[in-house]
C-alpha cells in the first residue's frame, strides 16, 4: 500500500511538472511570435533552478493572449533610503513595473534593480545592467522553505522528546520511524569518528544538519520547483558552520598538528626546509574541507535538477508515443534516484562534517609519547 501511495505522488509530480513545462513552452513572445521549444524549455529549467520571489504552480494563456500566472506571492523587502515592503505580484513575474514609496523597481532575471516609471534598464557594452540594486531582503521561495524546514523539524523532535516522557521511552508515532536514524546517526557516525568522551556536544549540530539537508533534499523533488540545496549560496552557508565549529572547539593537538605536523620527530632545523612546503598545504586543508563540503552537495542536487527537467522537456521535443513515453519512464526512473540521492547527500555531508570534529577534537597522551621518546 505504501508502495503504490509513493508510485502515486511521484506520477502525479511528473504531470504536474510536465503539465507547467507545456504551459511555459506555449508562451507567446511580446511580438506575437513563438519562441522555439528548446529554449522555451533552457529558459524554464533556469527558472526552477533559481531562487524567486514568489511560488510558481503553473501558467497559461488566454485566447486573448493574456498570460496568467498562477502561483503565491511573497513580500519583498529592500532597503532604499529606508524600508521599502510590497507583494512580488507587482512584478507580474517581471513583466511589470512596481511602484513603492515614490519609486519603482524592476525584476529581471531574479534580481531588483532601481529603474523609472518607463522601466528603462540601461546595459554597459557586455550586456550587463547598470541601474543601481536597492538591498535586498526579501522573504523568497528558498527562505520560506528553510523556515518551514526548521518549524517541521522543531513540532517533530519535540513531539518525539514528549513521547520518550510519557511512554518511558518508548516513541509513539513519527517517533518510530526517526529513532533509528538518530541513533544510527549517535552510534554510528559520531561515536566512531569523534570519540566517546567529546562526541555529545556535536550531537545536536549532527542532527540538525543531516534532518535539514535531508528534509529540503526531499522538498526538492515536489511540484513546487524549490532548489535549496542546489543553491550554492545555502550549502556555503551550511559549509561554514562545519567549519567555524570545527576550528573554535578544535584543542591545541589539533592546531599544534597544523602548524607542527612533524612535532618533535626530528630538529627544528631540519623541519624548515620540509615546513615551506608542508604547512601551507596543512593551513590550505583548512579551506579545502568546507568547500569539498558545499561543492559536493550544491553539484549534486544541481544535477539531478537538470537530468530530471530535461527528461521531461524532451517529452515535448519528441512530440511522439515512443520517444515521449520513453522520456517519462527515465524521468520517472531518475525521480526514485534522486530519493535515494537526497538521502545519501544528507548521510555524506553529516559524516564528513563528524570526521572534520574528530580530527579537531582528536588528543594525544604527551605523557606516553614522552616515555616513548625516553626509552628510544
Amino acid at each position: 500500500m505504501r508502495r503504490l501511495l509513493t508510485v502515486k505522488i511521484l506520477l502525479f509530480s511528473a504531470f504536474f511538472l510536465g503539465h507547467s513545462l507545456i504551459a511555459s513552452a506555449k508562451e507567446d513572445a511580446s511580438d506575437g511570435s513563438k519562441k522555439d521549444i528548446k529554449t522555451e524549455i533552457k529558459e524554464y529549467i533556469d527558472h526552477h533552478l533559481k531562487d524567486s520571489h514568489d511560488f510558481s504552480i503553473f501558467s497559461y494563456t488566454k485566447d486573448n493572449g493574456e498570460h496568467v500566472y498562477v502561483g503565491i506571492p511573497l513580500p519583498v523587502i529592500i532597503w532604499d533610503d529606508g524600508i521599502k515592503v510590497f507583494s512580488s505580484s507587482k512584478f507580474h513575474h517581471g513583466e511589470t513595473i512596481a511602484e513603492a514609496g515614490g519609486e519603482y523597481y524592476a525584476l529581471e532575471h531574479g534580481k531588483i534593480y532601481k529603474t523609472d516609471a518607463e522601466g528603462n534598464l540601461s546595459h554597459d557594452e557586455e550586456g550587463h545592467i547598470t541601474n543601481s540594486k536597492p538591498i535586498d531582503f526579501s522573504i523568497t521561495k528558498n527562505v520560506v522553505m528553510m523556515v518551514i524546514t526548521g518549524l517541521l523539524m522543531l513540532w517533530l523532535f519535540s513531539s518525539l522528546a514528549r513521547s520518550y516522557a510519557k511512554n518511558n521511552g518508548v516513541p509513539t508515532g513519527a517517533g518510530r520511524f526517526f529513532e533509528p536514524i538518530v541513533i544510527y546517526i549517535r552510534d554510528d557516525i559520531a561515536r566512531p569518528t569523534i570519540g566517546e568522551k567529546r562526541y555529545k556536544k556535536y550531537m545536536p549540530f549532527l542532527l540538525t544538519i543531516f534532518f535539514f539537508i535531508w528534509f529540503l533534499n526531499m522538498f526538492g523533488l515536489t511540484p513546487l520547483g524549490i532548489n535549496v540545496t542546489g543553491n550554492i549560496a545555502i550549502t556555503f552557508g551550511l559549509a561554514l558552520l562545519t567549519f567555524l565549529i570545527t576550528n573554535f572547539t578544535g584543542t591545541k593537538d589539533y592546531w599544534k598538528h597544523l602548524v607542527d605536523p612533524l612535532g618533535d620527530a626530528m630538529p627544528w632545523y631540519g623541519k624548515i626546509p620540509i615546513y615551506i612546503i608542508l604547512v601551507p598545504i596543512e593551513l590550505l586543508g583548512l579551506i579545502i574541507k568546507p568547500f569539498a563540503l558545499l561543492i559536493r552537495l550544491y553539484a549534486n542536487m544541481q544535477a539531478g535538477h537538470i537530468v530530471l527537467m530535461s527528461l521531461i522537456g524532451l517529452m515535448f521535443i519528441f512530440k511522439s508515443w515512443i520517444g515521449s513515453s520513453l522520456s517519462f519512464f527515465l524521468a520517472f526512473a531518475i525521480t526514485l534516484i534522486e530519493v535515494l540521492v537526497a538521502l545519501l547527500q544528507a548521510y555524506i555531508f553529516t559524516m564528513l562534517s563528524s570526521l572534520y570534529f574528530g580530527f579537531a577534537s582528536e588528543e594525544h597522551d604527551h605523557h606516553e609519547e614522552e616515555a616513548e621518546l625516553a626509552h628510544l
